[in-house]
């Protein structure tokens, strides 16, 4: 599924697994600190693959539309971030971090603000901490809610989809006993995808030294 010319090596898929994880686990713990629940993220996979295919990918396992928090993200690799989720997920996420007592009409009120905040802080918190390790670092736009199919949310039918990649990981996440799977695509050009390999790359040589 992935694409030749944005392939990943093992040495540098497992590297790119390792930068998302400790980004992953450092946005748990900015989240844990916000919320002040118990708080678990995990990546169980890491995938480049086009912006059909991603489109594909979560739209056959997915019964329903989904919500997505989007970013922009702006450094030595460009592209928009998305942090999505099933639309039934997305309110029992706000729920999670807004409180159960709360009722239905507050808490729907209150879903978009409580779902970009989350989105802010695990998107922050991931794409941050990756470019910290890498050595540079991401000028980050703010977060807008987005709700759609997932053909929509990843744009396939504007021309640019078979130029550009999406760096597609699938996410475990769970908020006080609450389970919520969703997913984080960055979405990136072909050179912006080279240059976060010639990052990667320069990553494993400072590693292997």
């Amino acid at each position: 599924m992935t694409d030749g010319t944005a392939a990943l090596d093992e040495l540098e898929r497992d590297a790119l697994t390792e930068l998302v994880n400790i980004g992953v686990s450092r946005a748990a713990a900015s989240l844990r600190k916000m919320v002040n629940k118990q708080v678990i993220l995990s990546v169980p996979s890491v995938e480049i693959v086009t912006r059909r295919s991603a489109a594909s990918l979560i739209g056959q396992r997915e019964s329903e539309d989904f919500i997505a928090v989007q970013q922009q993200f702006e450094g030595p690799f460009s592209g928009r971030a998305l942090l999505i989720f099933p639309e039934s997920n997305g309110l029992s996420l706000a729920r999670a971090i807004v409180g159960d007592e709360m009722d239905e009409a507050d808490l729907a009120e209150m879903e978009d603000e409580a779902l970009a905040e989350t989105g802010n802080v695990i998107l922050n918190g991931c794409l941050g901490s990756m470019a910290n390790m890498l050595q540079h670092t991401l000028k980050m736009s703010l977060p807008e809610v987005h709700r759609g199919d997932s053909t929509a949310l990843f744009g396939v039918l504007d021309r640019a989809a078979d130029e550009s990649f999406v760096l597609f990981l699938y996410i475990n996440f769970s908020v006080q006993d609450r389970e919520i799977r969703g997913y984080i695509a960055m979405l990136m050009d072909l050179p912006s995808l080279e240059k976060l390999k010639k990052l990667i790359a320069d990553f494993i040589d400072r590693v292997m030294a």
